[in-house]
C-alpha cells in the first residue's frame, strides 16, 4: 500500500500545526474524553484477547484429560 504524497512530507513542525489545529478545532476536553475511549477499548482488547488464550488452554488439558486409552490390552506392558 502508497503512502500519500502530503503524508511523506510532514515534519515534525506540521505535525504540531495540526496538533494546533486539532486541539482548537475539538477542545481539550473533548480530546481527553475521546483518548480515555480509547484507553477503555485498548484495555478491553487485551482483556478479550487473555480469556480467549485461558479457554484455549483450558479446551487442551480438558481434551488431554478426556482422551482414553484405545492400546490393546495384549501390548500394554
Amino acid at each position: 500500500m502508497m503512502t500519500p504524497m502530503f503524508i511523506q512530507n510532514v515534519g515534525p513542525m506540521g505535525m504540531l500545526l495540526i496538533a494546533i489545529v486539532v486541539l482548537v478545532l475539538f477542545g481539550r476536553g473533548k480530546i481527553s474524553s475521546l483518548m480515555g475511549e480509547v484507553g477503555k477499548g485498548i484495555t478491553s482488547f487485551k482483556k478479550g484477547v487473555s480469556e480467549g488464550k485461558e479457554e484455549l488452554e483450558n479446551a487442551a488439558s480438558d481434551a488431554a484429560d478426556e482422551a482414553k486409552d484405545v492400546t490393546p490390552e495384549s501390548e500394554k506392558s
